[in-house]
């Protein structure tokens, strides 16, 4: 049996979408988007099969996100490859923090996590 590699990177870019925005709301008012892009940088296809998220707001308010797949997918993504996806998250703040990761299946059978390191929703101006 040979041993296989299980390296999954995740980059994320984020915006802030004022004009889906309104601060004036008493809750939930400020919108953002985020574009993830998953390398699988080992040497076997895999699965992405759920998520897991914790989302904080500017007040210390967590929000935790589970289900399967993303965007109602869950590709495989082979060796070299990267998927890419956009989402979006509504905070009561204007500035908040998401992290979590990936449940991933390989095709060999082995499971495994793939974090997503903590990154910083923002409005901009909104930290000086």
């Amino acid at each position: 049996m040979s041993a296989h590699t299980y390296v999954i990177a995740v980059a994320v870019e984020t915006r802030y979408l004022s004009e889906q925005s309104d601060p004036a709301a008493a809750r939930f008012a400020f919108a953002f988007a985020y574009t993830i892009h998953i390398r699988n940088g080992g040497d076997i296809p895999a699965q992405l099969l759920d998520r897991h998220w914790k989302i904080v707001d500017g007040n210390g308010k967590v929000q935790e996100v589970k289900g399967p797949g993303v965007i109602r997918e869950q590709p495989l993504i082979a060796p070299g490859a990267t998927y890419t996806y956009t989402s979006g998250c509504l905070l009561e703040t204007p500035v908040g923090t998401m992290e979590g990761s990936y449940g991933m299946r390989a095709t060999d059978g082995h499971s495994f996590n793939a974090p997503i390191a903590l990154f910083r929703l923002a409005k901009p101006n909104a930290l000086n």
